[in-house]
């Protein structure tokens, strides 16, 4: 299928392409792993899909055929048909082809902007909520509030429980506690542990969701958790993290990571933004502007999710 891409969302993956820590299956090949846009052309099996529907693209182009993908775990497919940046051109471009499986009609009222920036932030953060197991009433830190996390925050407040935002970014840290966010804690100035405890009568997190993924927010973290707390890494760097199994054992807490999103997690993920229940402030940028979005994502500069448009 050929889709006219309309918006394709920047995120930090793009920038972790950039600096080597994570690195495609070719090169050179173009990046963006978020993409909406309208139905061009549809191959002569296609059935459910005609020219001109609006639609977002799953990243990762599942067989549906593998023992995952039989189990309902796609984003874990032992061979996929594609894999948007990662192993196939991605959608900072005018055009893309992509099986018709990976897409996902776009719900009436949605945006194509909006749908795009939701097709890893508001995913991902669908699916660690699923993976961490969160129950009504937790006590639920989101550290670091870039896309992701701010759409962790709604998410945790759908699910009932009491999201904690961490970050560094004042104005970031502002949108978060406007989207559900309890309690906000400045990273840069004040002590993200003792706050935390704080905030939850001294018993500590019942789960935090690491977004940052380096040796001072993963200490942090971990030093946030109650027992039976559950640290869940989404985020990643090129820092190492020590663990002291003893801290861990004697109040029963665990570590848990989670990657990606199913293709059942983008169709929830644009229900709840056609529903006003996951919001997204998405800044338009033409895609002629790459690189210098990159560089303001970078440098802390973005605010919610930036999106280029061809």
């Amino acid at each position: 299928m050929l889709i006219d891409v309309a918006a394709a969302g920047v995120c930090g993956t793009e920038l972790h392409f950039l600096d080597g820590l994570l690195t495609p299956a070719r090169t050179p090949i173009t990046l963006g792993h978020e993409v909406a846009g309208v139905v061009a052309e549809v191959g002569e099996a296609v059935e459910d899909l005609a020219v001109g529907d609006r639609v977002a693209v799953h990243y990762l182009h599942a067989c549906g055929r593998c023992r995952w993908c039989r189990v309902g775990d796609d984003h874990l497919c032992d061979a996929p048909l594609g894999f948007l940046a990662f192993a196939t051109d991605g959608g900072f471009a005018e055009q893309i082809v992509v099986p018709a499986s990976a897409t996902v009609p776009v719900p009436h009222g949605l945006d194509l902007a909006s749908a795009a920036a939701l097709c890893c932030s508001g995913t991902t953060a669908l699916h660690a909520v699923d993976v961490a197991g969160v129950a009504a009433g937790a006590a639920a830190v989101v550290y670091g509030t870039g896309g992701v996390g701010l759409a962790l925050v709604q998410v945790l407040r759908e699910a009932g429980a009491r999201p904690i935002a961490v970050a560094r970014n004042p104005e970031r840290l502002a949108l978060a506690r406007e989207l559900g966010a309890e309690t906000t804690v400045n990273a840069a100035t004040e002590d993200v542990a003792a706050v935390i405890r704080e905030a939850t009568g001294g018993a500590g997190a019942d789960v935090v969701f690491e977004l940052v993924g380096t040796r001072e927010t993963s200490a942090a973290a971990l030093a946030s958790l109650g027992k039976r707390g559950t640290l869940v890494y989404v985020g990643y760097s090129f820092d190492r993290v020590e663990i002291d199994p003893l801290s861990l054992v004697v109040p029963e807490q665990r570590i848990v990571t989670s990657v990606g999103n199913r293709r059942s997690e983008l169709v929830d993920a644009l229900d709840l933004a056609a529903r006003g229940r996951l919001v997204t402030r998405v800044t338009e940028h033409p895609l002629s502007d790459a690189g210098r979005v990159l560089d303001d994502l970078r440098a802390g500069r973005v605010v919610g999710r930036a999106v280029l448009m061809p």
